[in-house]
């Protein structure tokens, strides 16, 4: 009598790894990208971020946005005033955007003392 070896059937183990990479994959494409649309300008390369970071976001119509919430300059300053100067902020401003209206935002966190900024682009050329 010749035994079978045991063995495991890795098949089912690979499709279920699959479908999981699928919905994750799927599911951050949503979480990058933002829910107000916004062109961004194009850099050269992608910086990496680590930290959580609060949102500014200057849509094509100059409409200011802080994590999603549309605010005049005034209602900015007084929403970012009590926060800590080390807190990190992202800018996304549209590319069609007219540049006074983003130095006057950008000119607002100077003011305010915010040292951690940055400004999102995408890779690639335009």
């Amino acid at each position: 009598m010749i035994a079978e070896k045991p063995s495991i059937n890795m098949v089912p183990f690979i499709d279920i790894m699959l479908v999981l990479l699928t919905i994750v994959l799927t599911t951050s494409t949503f979480i990058a990208s933002g829910r107000i649309p916004i062109n961004l300008p194009h850099a050269s390369h992608d910086p990496q971020t680590t930290m959580r970071t609060r949102v500014i976001e200057i849509n094509a119509t100059g409409k200011i946005f802080l994590d999603g919430t549309q605010l005049d300059e005034q209602d900015l300053k007084s929403r970012l005033a009590p926060l800590e100067r080390s807190t990190p902020l992202m800018v996304r401003a549209d590319k069609s955007l007219p540049l006074q209206r983003f130095v006057d935002v950008a000119d607002l966190l100077k003011q305010l003392g915010f040292a951690k900024v940055a400004i999102q682009t995408e890779t690639g050329s335009a």
